[in-house]
Order: C-alpha cells, then sequence, then structure tokens
C-alpha cells in the first residue's frame, strides 16, 4: 500500500497541530515533509510511515540511551583481554549499565538468557557467555551491547583482536569496519538504503569476503527491533528510502569464507559460519539528518 493511502485517514488540516506531538502548527512542521513523502511513494518508492520518523523530543532521549551504550562498551574495551571469560564480560555489561541507570535489553528478549552477545571467531553473532569460554590470544570478538535507558533503545557493537591475532584474522576485522564506514557514507536524506548495502557488500567483496544475507540490520529507538530490516547486498536506488528521523543499524556480519550460516541447535541461538572460518561485525546506530547523518552508537 502506497504512503498516501495508509495515512489518506490522517489527513491533517495546515492549521491543526501536527501528528509528531510537537505543538506546532502543522504547516510550520511536517506539513512539507509529509507532501514530499506521498510524492516519492506516488513514483513507486519504498518511504516510511510515520512512526518510523523520531520526533526531536524522542531522538534526544534516544541519544541519553546510546550515551549509556557507549559508555558500556568503552568499559569492555578498557578491560577485555585473554583469560577473561564470556561470562564476566557479562557481568562487566550488566553492572555498567544498571549502574548509569539502564536496562540491558537483550537480558529476556525472547528467552536470551544474558545481558550481552559475545560471538568468538566462527561465531557470527548471538553467541552466549558462559564462565565456559575463555578468551585466547589470537581470538577476534564481537561484543553486542544493547540498552534500554528510560523507556528508549540504544545498540551498537565492536570488534576486539585478543592478543597477537594473525593478519588473516585483522584483515577481516578491519575491512569490516572499513564497509561499515562506506555503508555510513551513503547515508544521506533522500537518497536509499540500497545505497548504503551497495557500498558495503562492494567492499567485502573486492577485499574476498562475503556477506551474510539471512541476519541484517533494523530500525531502533522505541523499540529493540522496528522496520526496515536493513540487509548488505541490496544494490543502489532500491529498498526503503532513506528520510531526517529515521534511525537504523549498520552492522554487516562479513565472513572470511562462505556467506552460508547455521543456527547451533543446542542453544537455538548462536550462529556459526558453515565452513569454520572465522566472522566479524561493527554495528553503529545512525540517524539521517536533514543534511546528513548522525552517528548515535558505535
Amino acid at each position: 500500500m502506497l504512503f498516501s493511502e495508509r495515512n489518506k485517514m490522517k489527513k491533517l488540516g495546515r492549521n491543526d497541530a501536527c501528528w509528531c506531538g510537537s505543538g506546532k502548527k502543522y504547516k510550520h512542521c511536517h506539513e512539507a515533509l509529509d507532501e514530499r513523502l506521498m510524492a516519492e511513494s506516488d513514483k513507486g518508492h519504498i518511504v516510511p510511515t510515520r512512526d518510523l520518523l523520531k520526533t526531536p523530543e524522542q531522538i534526544e532521549k534516544i541519544r541519553e540511551s546510546c550515551a549509556v551504550n557507549i559508555a558500556v562498551l568503552d568499559y569492555v574495551a578498557e578491560h577485555i583481554g585473554a583469560g577473561i571469560t564470556t561470562e564476566e564480560i557479562d557481568k562487566w555489561v550488566y553492572d555498567e549499565t544498571v549502574k548509569r541507570g539502564g536496562i540491558p535489553a537483550p537480558l529476556g528478549y525472547e528467552g536470551f538468557p544474558k545481558s550481552v552477545c559475545t560471538s568468538i571467531n566462527e561465531q557470527v553473532c548471538h553467541g552466549i557467555p558462559s564462565e565456559d569460554i575463555v578468551l585466547k590470544d589470537g581470538d577476534i570478538i564481537n561484543v553486542d551491547v544493547s540498552t534500554i535507558y528510560k523507556g528508549y533503545f540504544s545498540d551498537s557493537s565492536r570488534m576486539f583482536c585478543i592478543g597477537n591475532v594473525s593478519p588473516e584474522k585483522r584483515r577481516l576485522v578491519e575491512v569490516v569496519k572499513e564497509c561499515v564506514e562506506l555503508g555510513l557514507r551513503e547515508v544521506k536524506p533522500w537518497g536509499f538504503l540500497g545505497d548504503m548495502s551497495q557500498a558495503v557488500n562492494d567492499h567485502a567483496v573486492k577485499n574476498g569476503y562475503s556477506v551474510v544475507r539471512e541476519i541484517g540490520g533494523h530500525g531502533v529507538g522505541i523499540e529493540f527491533h522496528e522496520e526496515p530490516w536493513v540487509g548488505y547486498t541490496g544494490t543502489r536506488g532500491t529498498d526503503m528510502m532513506l528520510v531526517p528521523g529515521m534511525i537504523f543499524t549498520i552492522e554487516p556480519m562479513v565472513n572470511m569464507g562462505t556467506n552460508e550460516i547455521y543456527v547451533d541447535d543446542t542453544d537455538n541461538w548462536s550462529v556459526y559460519t558453515a565452513d569454520g572460518k572465522p566472522s566479524a561485525q561493527w554495528e553503529i546506530m545512525v540517524l539521517v539528518t536533514d543534511d546528513g547523518y548522525e552517528v548515535l552508537a558505535y
């Protein structure tokens, strides 16, 4: 259904209070944006609905949540190393989040048993912390932190190289970070998610890697996972249009070998590469602004 059809019943008068709750008259707030969205929808483009566009008040609250998320990952970065168990990382994340007034978003989410995801080497994502898993010299690990703060959500992850990591693994970690940076450059108002996706995929493939197709990023802020679903194998000029007020994650999962993956049937969470080769992921949280983007969490 087109944007104009979905919102037909919500048509406002120009002097009515804007739907966003700003208290401003519609003509001084979102009228021009809504008209642009309807025009783009009528051209056949996929555009976000109003509920995906965050208001300035919501964005400020989401920034506060992101500040907690960043601080927790900074703490992990300062303390992680060989000999640390992933259970210890989970305790750090829980304690540091709660100390700052937040709640770890993964804890209990659809039954997930821990406060953070810790994915090592051939684990692609959703690794479950355990006192039996000890970080070793040469490991690479993704620590994925998500926070609820005053009801607002944030989400970002970082890769860490433990001790003497092989040149092959270190290169994978660095290239995936470059993928995120190149994708970020494509985040522009009235561009497309596909612009970002192709930039990510092109760089990964150019370097001999493959991008996971089944798992991607997502909208975030009011809920843990919102629309749109964000893939990293798309093409320019396709997928949802990027509109000021949208917030989503850029978090490609890039494998050294095949892009095929499987879920561990013993825990129904941990995702692994099918060929046992390493995988890496960085995740940032991005706001589309009137003139570009703002990185909210990293």
